[in-house]
């Protein structure tokens, strides 16, 4: 019990660090771990003694920012939700495909909630992100803004129309940096936290095959510049469709690196060249498409 309180306050110590670091120019690398400190607190601690801490730390951070304080804890009462489903789970040693998934689903859900309460008390966070997006284009030097599309009306109501893989996208980061950082404290620390599958033995569901084709014909067939609500849908669902078939060819590349004992440069260097060179994502998809569509893999164990 005593070497948990003491990891207790240590995590309610760094929760308050990586609050304040938010206000200085280490928020390029903090911002990253906001629920990494919250979510070992709660792990390490009962849960009278997490709600304790976490308010005592809330309320050290706005003695010690005065307003900038709302900022700070508004930041963290959001990211709270997430951590207490995760933390739950990670208590409970779910699997770590449930825990991802949950926390990534809070994730989103708050950001729509967050949405719906911005139009109900009369604010439009769409429209606020599109005049700011317009007032940055307007104010880039004109050398940068001839590499923007002419139609910069477009380009701006481009971005704005894909807003909702942002939101994905933030989930997904957050809830996989979160889990796999706490996860790596969690057992250090002996907890004993499930991790995932390793990549050589991952597989998307064979139904994603017929989605991304479904996908990729309809989008041969809609206006790039239409703002209808199958175009927006597509805008959003293609790019992610296309991560994901990529990372299965990662994983691909993980399994012939270990079926024929070689070292993982191969998925390595796959990785780096995607890196440098983003096109190579779609390259990836189609391979990762075969990989899930046919039996290459059983082919591939029987001519070994």
């Amino acid at each position: 019990m005593g070497n948990r309180s003491w990891q207790g306050i240590l995590w309610s110590v760094v929760t308050i660090v990586v609050l304040l670091s938010l206000m200085t120019p280490f928020i390029i690398f903090t911002v990253s771990f906001l629920m990494v400190p919250v979510l070992m607190l709660y792990v390490k601690s009962s849960t009278k003694r997490f709600a304790l801490l976490y308010v005592l730390s809330l309320l050290i951070v706005y003695v010690l920012t005065a307003l900038h304080g709302i900022f700070l804890l508004s930041v963290s009462l959001f990211f709270l939700p997430p951590v207490l489903v995760m933390g739950n789970l990670y208590k409970r040693k779910a699997a770590a495909r449930t825990v991802l998934t949950a926390g990534t689903v809070t994730l989103l859900a708050e950001s729509l909630i967050s949405l719906v309460i911005g139009y109900a008390l009369g604010f439009d966070p769409i429209a606020k992100f599109k005049q700011f997006m317009m007032d940055y284009v307007t104010a880039m030097p004109p050398a940068l803004r001839e590499l923007l599309p002419k139609d910069q009306d477009w380009y701006v109501n481009l971005i704005v129309q894909v807003i909702p893989l942002y939101f994905i996208f933030f989930a997904l980061f957050y809830a996989f940096v979160s889990h796999g950082i706490s996860r790596w404290l969690l057992n250090k620390t002996g907890e004993g936290i499930p991790g995932l599958r390793p990549m050589r033995e991952r597989m998307l569901p064979r139904s994603f095959v017929w989605i991304y084709l479904l996908a990729f014909v309809m989008d041969l067939f809609v206006d790039p510049a239409s703002s209808s609500l199958i175009a927006t849908l597509l805008m959003n669902l293609l790019p992610l469709l296309v991560l994901a078939f990529a990372i299965q060819a990662i994983c691909f590349l993980f399994f012939i690196a270990h079926a024929n004992k070689w070292k993982p440069i191969l998925p390595i260097s796959a990785i780096v060249l995607v890196c440098f060179m983003p096109p190579f994502l779609f390259v990836y998809s189609l391979l990762g498409v075969f990989d899930v569509a046919f039996p290459i893999r059983e082919r591939f164990k029987k001519n070994l």
